[in-house]
């Protein structure tokens, strides 16, 4: 069953900060969702209430039509994975044993299954760090711990993926990889949430891109449209312009 989202005039505030007010959005259909916007405008407040690590928001978040705070944990995980900015771990874990807690919400015994080792398998192949499944995790560069992270939320084999900027620690190569990946994904009938920064990458490879400011929804639309040079101004206060080259492929240039 592909995983469904509804949220109905959320609000958060974070003493007498507002972070969000009147967002109301619908995921009901497999793709890959972009979250846009400056910094502070309530990305990973928003992320983290559909995850269930916020509480004390006003109106609605809803799974499947159950209230998120409703569900039993074991249960939502087997539903929704999230995919933090960075996670630290002060015990010596291998990246390997790192993905196999991914297998939490089906642990049945005191023992691993030959079903979560063939989860940790595909999810570490998925993501490229089979090559360093016995080292330790503290000692891998940024970008390999994020890709690691990944894996774990893959070994879960959730219906929906969120993601808190996952390619910051990335080099070039590997955010193409990950983010040819979460496309993928989604057309394989994933529902895929990812806050970015990066409006290329938004534009290139989301189905639909939800930009914030201030709290708000300020657009939703396909990338052209959520990300259209009006907008670009309204959201960010930078201008920009959309070049295209021979083939066709389209990218975001700014400044005057």
């Amino acid at each position: 069953m592909t995983a469904q989202y509804r949220l109905d005039d959320v609000g958060m505030r974070y003493g007498e900060a507002e972070v969000l007010r009147g967002v109301s959005l619908r995921f009901d259909e497999p793709g890959l969702v972009a979250l846009a916007g400056p910094n502070g405008a309530g990305k990973s407040t928003l992320l983290g209430i559909m995850a269930g690590l916020r509480s004390g928001y006003t109106g609605g978040c809803f799974l499947n039509g159950q209230s998120v705070p409703h569900w039993q944990r074991r249960d939502f995980a087997r539903h929704v994975a999230m995919v933090p900015q960075s996670l630290k771990l002060d015990f010596p874990f291998t990246a390997e044993q790192v993905v196999l807690m991914g297998r939490t919400p089906y642990a049945g015994g005191l023992f691993e299954s030959p079903q979560d080792w063939d989860a940790v398998e595909r999810a570490m192949q998925l993501t490229d760090t089979l090559e360093f499944r016995s080292r330790d995790f503290r000692a891998l560069s940024g970008g390999e711990r994020q890709r690691v992270i990944l894996a774990s939320a893959l070994a879960q084999e959730p219906r929906a993926l969120l993601l808190d900027e996952p390619t910051t620690f990335l080099d070039l190569q590997h955010q193409l990889t990950i983010y040819d990946l979460l496309r993928r994904l989604s057309r394989e009938g994933l529902l895929v949430i990812t806050v970015t920064h990066d409006l290329n990458l938004a534009a290139a490879y989301s189905d639909r891109v939800v930009a914030l400011r201030k709290g708000q929804v300020v657009a939703d639309a396909p990338p052209c449209d959520a990300l259209s040079v009006e907008k670009i101004r309204e959201i960010f206060n930078v201008e920009a312009e959309w070049l295209q080259r021979p083939g066709g492929k389209a990218w975001i240039a700014y400044g005057d």
